[in-house]
């Protein structure tokens, strides 16, 4: 075999080796598409049931709170109104998110390109962090929702101290929640258990399936 005969094959053999390539890298791309896809269809029942209890939150709460607002508002206890009101709006607004992600997950396309998936990932990744910041908001509302003039005027100075400690704590842990529920804490053990569900586990699956495919191309060039 002469030295030319030996090129034509180096030749054909490097198009046969970059085509198999092109097949593995597709067939990869397909196969995480699918798993991304599962992954993510998942999640659609938690949405689905989070946006019903929402809404049947917020239905019953607007039903209840707008009487007093048009009918009694003078004769109102103001501690009950306002911190009840302030809990049917957050949620009002994280119902929103919610609906939002339902969308954007109906949204994720099998023969999308892996980029716009992983847009979509990082929109749903962050949405889902701020569902979790704006309902940690209500915390301090809970604690103050029963209060009343009658008690006010009836309790003592431990009964207060009591009561002021536990509100000003849960205002100090909303507020800490509040601006530590980011991506950057993820690993932290308080994190992983207040997202140890099927809402930011398969989320992170995704991600981490997308981040796999696209190191792909380097490690075959390493290879």
């Amino acid at each position: 075999m002469n030295d030319l005969e030996l090129i034509k094959l180096w030749q054909v053999s490097q198009v046969s080796l970059e085509d198999n390539m092109k097949f593995n890298r597709q067939s990869i791309e397909e196969i995480t598409h699918l798993k991304v896809h599962g992954i993510l269809g998942s999640m659609k029942p938690f949405k689905k049931f989070a946006l019903l209890i929402g809404f049947l939150w917020v239905s019953i709460g607007v039903s209840l709170l707008s009487p007093i607002y048009l009918n009694s508002y003078s004769e109102a206890n103001k501690f009950f109104l306002f911190s009840a009101s302030i809990q049917v709006g957050l949620t009002a607004l994280a119902l929103l998110v919610y609906l939002y992600q339902r969308i954007t997950i109906y949204q994720v396309d099998l023969t999308e390109p892996i980029l716009r998936t992983q847009k979509k990932l990082a929109r749903l990744q962050a949405t889902t962090l701020w569902t979790a910041r704006i309902l940690v908001l209500q915390l301090p509302f809970w604690t103050t929702f029963w209060w009343n003039d009658t008690l006010l005027n009836q309790w003592g100075m431990w009964q207060w101290a009591i009561t002021l400690v536990v509100t000003l704590a849960s205002i100090g842990l909303a507020l800490w929640l509040f601006f530590h529920l980011t991506y950057e804490n993820r690993n932290k053990q308080w994190f992983q258990l207040i997202f140890s569900s099927k809402e930011w586990e398969p989320l992170m699956k995704s991600i981490a399936l997308l981040e796999q495919l696209e190191a792909y191309p380097k490690q075959e060039t390493r290879a």
